[in-house]
């Protein structure tokens, strides 16, 4: 059966979530036509639609959120969890599973969905969702009194030349303070990386020409010991919500600073035995990992301001970095210590943070929490896979690599309760953590 989605000139975004009457979610991509001189069925004003199911058919990752290129002259979306790829018109993939796809049929300005129905059940549009990946910059200007927020106006970013490497920009995102101006640089950087990874002239990585700050530098916040927070409370007042909001918008920027630094300070990395390099892909994955970072502090800033506060306003700690500067000598500890315990620890407490929000009523901060949820997952798989890789070209078992680094470089034993579901989808089964790991 054609369901009507809409009128074509009320789709702007490049990714919607289409919510059924059954409770079926599927993904809606609008893309550039590659061929825009051949009309098809599902292609109108040089942009082509395609549906296909919202979940990974391997593992039940978020095609939402999948990265999308051009094979063959056909559109790749590849899971964010597995890098599981499909052709999003087709649904096949290289890996021989293949997911669930749904004509779209263009006619009389409306866009519609072909799909299936079974004993003549009628099937509905619920909700069509928007999904927006855009970073919410401020282009240098304050969204609030400015009598609340510390300080003048910082102006542009500065940006290097055409001449700079990827370790170049990448000290030079690590030493650039204004929280502001980082995330508008790390969204720069991989929007630069990815786009010039297509062409015959890929941004040269530089490895090992430049050294990165021993901490990166901050602006304007008051930085205390972790033993000295004040308590963020239980989220059932406005001014608990602020506290977490503002205590998890300090830990996404030391994460953006975290994700490019192991990219510029492990630049020379080579394995043991084999003496094989990091290839390129590394250098995307981690960059890709800071740019939802600078998202997540984004979204997370926004909302402070939404609610009256900004970032700044209360005290923040660096016992983030501090993990940082205990693994600053190996790439393996530093996988193990920063994706493998810190964001896989996230992914235990997010949902209940998620909750009290929701209990509270907060239903756009439940938003802005739900989207950095799904992406930590991505960055665990990203440190499990990684990790991994070292361990293959080293004839070592992963687990106890991890394992070890964490009695030598975490302080205290790795707790529950755990995420079971979400750290499996991460990569991580329970050899990783069960029987808790002490020092």
């Amino acid at each position: 059966m054609l369901i009507q989605l809409g009128l074509l000139s009320d789709f702007v975004h490049t990714r919607y979530v289409i919510h059924l009457s059954t409770g079926k979610r599927l993904v809606l991509f609008r893309l550039p036509s590659i061929d825009p001189s051949r009309s098809k069925p599902n292609e109108a004003n040089g942009w082509s639609y395609f549906a296909m199911e919202a979940e990974c058919p391997h593992a039940g990752g978020p095609m939402v959120n999948s990265n999308v290129d051009i094979e063959d002259s056909a559109y790749v979306a590849s899971c964010p969890w597995h890098a599981y790829d499909f052709n999003i018109e087709t649904g096949e993939s290289s890996v021989g599973i293949k997911a669930c796809t749904f004509p779209i049929v263009i006619s009389e300005g409306h866009v519609g969905l072909e799909f299936p129905t079974e004993d003549g059940r009628g099937v509905s549009l619920a909700k069509l969702e928007p999904v927006s990946e855009q970073v919410k910059l401020k282009q240098h200007e304050r969204s609030i009194d400015s009598s609340l927020a510390k300080g003048a106006d910082p102006g542009p970013a500065h940006y290097l030349d055409e001449n700079a490497t990827f370790c170049d920009w990448a000290v030079h995102i690590l030493n650039t303070a204004n929280p502001e101006h980082k995330i508008e640089l790390t969204t720069h950087l991989f929007a630069l990386f990815t786009a010039r990874e297509k062409t015959s002239l890929p941004i040269p990585l530089g490895k090992g020409t430049i050294t990165p700050p021993h901490q990166p530098p901050r602006e304007e916040l008051n930085e205390v010991d972790p033993s000295a927070m004040p308590k963020s409370g239980r989220g059932g007042t406005l001014k608990s919500r602020i506290a977490m909001l503002h205590a998890l918008a300090n830990i996404e920027l030391w994460a953006i600073d975290l994700a490019i630094d192991i990219c510029v300070r492990f630049s020379t990395f080579q394995t043991e035995q084999n003496a094989q390099e990091l290839p390129r892909t590394f250098f995307h994955d981690w960059l890709k990992v800071a740019s939802d970072e600078a998202k997540h502090f984004s979204l997370l800033r926004t909302r402070l301001e939404e609610m009256g506060s900004y970032f700044g306003a209360l005290p923040v700690h660096h016992s983030l970095w501090q993990s940082a500067t205990e693994t600053a000598h190996d790439l393996r500890a530093r996988i193990s210590i920063i994706a493998l315990v810190h964001e896989a620890r996230g992914l235990d407490v997010n949902p209940m943070t998620i909750q009290k929000f929701r209990n509270a009523g907060d239903s756009e901060s439940v938003k802005a929490l739900e989207v950095i949820h799904n992406d930590e997952i991505t960055h665990v798989t990203t440190g499990h896979r990684w990790l991994t890789w070292i361990c293959e070209q080293e004839g070592t078992d992963p687990v106890q690599v991890f394992r070890s680094n964490v009695r030598k470089h975490f302080r205290g034993p790795i707790r529950g309760p755990f995420n079971e579901e979400a750290r499996l989808q991460a990569g991580m089964d329970r050899s990783w953590y069960e029987n808790h790991i002490n020092n």
